[in-house]
């Protein structure tokens, strides 16, 4: 639930193995959460450099300052705060990026470049533009700064041009942010979630497990609140977050040694996951209110790839626009906790382990050589949609089915190339992960390895999930129980 410790580089053999000569890799798409943070103020960076302008505005430099914080003093006074080791600058601010989180994901993406590069050569050694390169993060600072740290990592200076532009990170409002479970904006997600919570207090709140918990931390609570609980004050989780915070940065930040307790830090996982991240296995609904939305974008990009020889992406592209540009065939988006356990409950490959700082889920699509084509195959769907009329914007079915075809809609033998050409593989931290529903039927995975999905089984798993309009069905059903009308079915996970 802490510090993620990777493991060596993959051997020769391993490769041989993870990356069959059959199948030639055509995209990547990575996820990672961001690097180690502190919930409390901390020591670990000395300087900030932000973006300054010129009187006339007409270009830019690096304006560097030092940051103090500032307390209330025993009289409501204005006092300066002082670090563990009574240090008075670079005091970290809470869920900030610490310089070890830095150090992490600046070392995930030296992992990323010693496989995609070094070992495979999938990206170029040097790069003289990101313009088939997708990068986003989340608007929260340490998932922006994470992205920053492993793409230096995968691309440090001595591996860019001179002439190398800024890299264009792409970002969404709050608003319409979905790479990560959205519950400030998604008004039904935020009410399963809250019902999640609540099955998981009645669960716990009195179980041999809490009482356990309560034997250890209990004298450590505020009078207010005296025992541990998932819903108490702090919660259950809240204390975890910080266990897991505190550990990951030494001696200094630590908590009495009670709180580090093998049993208890089990318990609260079991328990914590057991609250955040249940909805996923047991709940559509959850799963596509909390993560369709960004799976669908992940299948829709893996689909480009198939039909159109590459992903292009707008938001992307240095220029207006990216008609003509370089297909993508790297994506790296840096993201949460909360995501990375939501994209592997969503297809039954969780393992119900609190995801550590800089985890990574990297989805891999790959193409048999030697195939035809699917451009003419499946330019029928596409053609197909762009003769639909659409009357008015708010024409959500014809937008849905043009931006996101069902399997349903496609062409038989275009379905028999997705599902004999084309393979999606899921590596969450360098471990391959088994969908259920893949590993299920032999004509759904590649012969003789059941982590290979083909595209067509994948695509079938998560558009069970995909929402047609996000925003509209955040808005939808919120009248209804745990398991809404839409979800009797219960779909299991991964299938």
């Amino acid at each position: 639930m802490t510090s993620l410790k990777p493991r060596e580089p993959y051997s020769q053999e391993e490769l041989d193995q993870l990356y069959p000569r059959e199948l030639k890799l055509q995209l990547v798409q990575v996820f990672l959460r961001h690097g180690e943070r502190t919930p409390v103020s901390s020591r670990f960076q000395n300087m900030i450099q932000m973006a300054a302008g010129n009187k006339d505005m007409s270009s830019w430099d690096g304006f560097q300052w030092h940051r103090k914080m500032e307390a209330f003093g025993g009289n409501d006074e204005s006092v300066v705060a002082a670090g563990a080791a009574g240090e008075i600058e670079g005091i970290c601010t809470h869920g900030e990026l610490t310089d070890k989180g830095r150090e992490t994901t600046f070392l995930l993406g030296e992992r990323l470049r010693k496989l995609y590069i070094d070992q495979l050569g999938f990206m170029p050694k040097i790069k003289s533009d990101t313009e088939d390169m997708y990068l986003r993060a989340t608007p929260i600072p340490r998932a922006l700064e994470s992205l920053q740290q492993a793409f230096w990592g995968m691309y440090p200076p001595s591996a860019r041009t001179q002439d190398f532009p800024p890299p264009v990170i792409v970002a969404r409002s709050v608003s319409q942010e979905t790479l990560f479970p959205n519950e400030g904006n998604c008004r039904r997600f935020r009410q399963l979630a809250r019902l999640f919570a609540n099955r998981a207090a009645l669960r716990w709140n009195e179980s041999e497990q809490m009482n356990y918990i309560n034997s250890v931390l209990s004298k450590w609570m505020p009078e207010a609140s005296p025992r541990v609980a998932v819903d108490s004050h702090p919660r259950l989780s809240g204390i975890a977050d910080t266990i897991n915070a505190s550990d990951a940065h030494g001696p200094d930040t630590r908590l009495p040694s009670e709180f580090y307790d093998p049993q208890t830090r089990e318990y609260m996982n079991q328990i914590a996951v057991d609250e955040w991240f249940a909805g996923y296995a047991e709940s559509n609904e959850y799963r596509k209110l909390g993560i369709g939305a960004l799976m669908g974008d992940v299948v829709d990009r893996m689909v480009h790839t198939a039909v159109d020889g590459g992903w292009r992406s707008e938001a992307s592209a240095s220029g207006s626009s990216a008609k003509d540009g370089k297909a993508i065939r790297f994506a790296m988006s840096g993201c949460h906790d909360t995501t990375l356990a939501a994209i592997l409950g969503s297809v039954g490959a969780f393992d119900k382990r609190w995801p550590p700082f800089t985890s990574s889920i990297a989805i891999e699509l790959f193409e048999k050589p030697g195939r035809e084509s699917l451009t003419g195959e499946l330019g029928v769907i596409k053609r197909k949609f762009a003769n639909i009329p659409s009357t008015k914007a708010s024409d959500d079915q014809t937008q849905f089915e043009t931006a996101r075809a069902p399997l349903s809609s496609f062409p038989a033998e275009a379905r028999q190339k997705l599902q004999n050409d084309y393979y999606v593989r899921i590596r969450y931290n360098d471990l391959p992960v088994r969908i259920p529903g893949c590993a299920a039927k032999p004509e759904n995975h590649l012969p003789g390895n059941d982590t290979f999905c083909t595209l067509d089984a994948f695509k079938d798993i998560v558009d069970k999930f995909t929402p047609r309009n996000w925003q509209v069905e955040c808005a939808q059903n919120t009248g209804e129980d745990l398991f809404g009308k839409n979800d009797k079915e219960r779909i299991p996970a991964g299938f």
